[in-house]
């Protein structure tokens, strides 16, 4: 829960609200159930959810993790909405205190390394004091290797998180390639391998329609451990499909803050879309639920 700080500056005073780090997520359910998913703890390796915040001020920043800060494991500033977001300090500080670790968008790492200024990026990770960052090519075309190479030296200064998929609709990867890429990624010291769909879903892992490219996931998982991989899933059908196959603690991506407390329902079972997949056999006989 927040607790509430009054600060006195120049003569006045001032209520700010500021967050205690949390570690188990079950200290805020608020009752008990059975036949409810173990959810990893935090520090997270696996089930982790990476939130999306495309801009969110201040006060909404304070908002989301009054309520939702046991939930969110990482951070990411959309693409390159750091570049233009007013009081970021104030808001990374934010973050920090409550021991959310926050990452800027693969776009503008890429919109540096367009304009030759990777260095500049480096120097600006120390700037903010970011720990975790993230190398992608969705929006220009990077050889394999010289990809890997940026991960290697990143992977020196913070933790990487890089991605793979294209932003472009009309770019398909075949699954062979994506195994490929990831195997790479993962060899060269990324953290974690986000599978690409963009913050609408509609790309990379998921057709145009946002339908989950089934045999893509099935196929990657065949040689990718899934705690490896963040799966981005914006949407709500996109969530659902992965948690009934990889359980509740699968690490999904790019959701949106007001979909934070929506997905931990839909972890737990307690959401009709997956509500009688987590019930044991005997429940579902007594109640002659279907255990497909």
């Amino acid at each position: 829960m927040p607790w509430i700080l009054l600060l006195r500056i120049e003569g006045y005073y001032y209520l700010c609200r500021s967050f205690l780090p949390e570690i188990n997520a079950y200290s805020y359910m608020n009752f008990t159930l059975s036949q409810v998913p173990e959810r990893s703890q935090k520090p997270r390796t696996k089930g982790l959810t990476m939130v999306m915040d495309k801009g969110l001020s201040v006060r909404e920043t304070e908002d989301m993790l009054s309520i939702a800060s046991p939930y969110i494991d990482i951070v990411k500033l959309g693409w390159a909405t750091s570049f233009v977001s007013p009081n970021l300090d104030e808001k990374l500080a934010i973050y920090k205190n409550a021991n959310i670790p926050v990452y800027f968008g693969g776009t503008l790492f890429e919109a540096f390394v367009v304009r030759n200024q990777f260095d500049d990026y480096r120097k600006l990770l120390d700037k903010y004091q970011l720990t975790h960052a993230e190398v992608s090519d969705g929006s220009i075309e990077m050889p394999q290797d010289v990809k890997c190479e940026y991960i290697r030296k990143l992977a020196q200064q913070v933790t990487v998180l890089s991605e793979v998929g294209s932003k472009d609709e009309n770019k398909i990867i075949p699954p062979y390639k994506w195994i490929q890429l990831i195997k790479s990624e993962l060899q060269a010291g990324a953290w974690k391998v986000i599978g690409e769909a963009r913050e609408s879903g509609n790309v990379g892992l998921f057709r145009a329609s946002g339908e989950v490219r089934q045999g893509l996931v099935e196929e990657i998982l065949t040689e990718i451990a899934f705690e490896d991989m963040i799966w981005e899933a914006p949407q709500k059908s996109q969530q659902v499909w992965f948690v009934k196959l990889l359980g509740a603690n699968v690490n999904l991506g790019n959701i949106a803050p007001s979909e934070l407390i929506p997905l931990e329902t839909i972890r737990l079972g307690l959401r009709g879309d997956t509500f009688n997949h987590f019930l044991n056999t005997k429940t579902k006989q007594k109640w002659k639920i279907d255990s497909k």
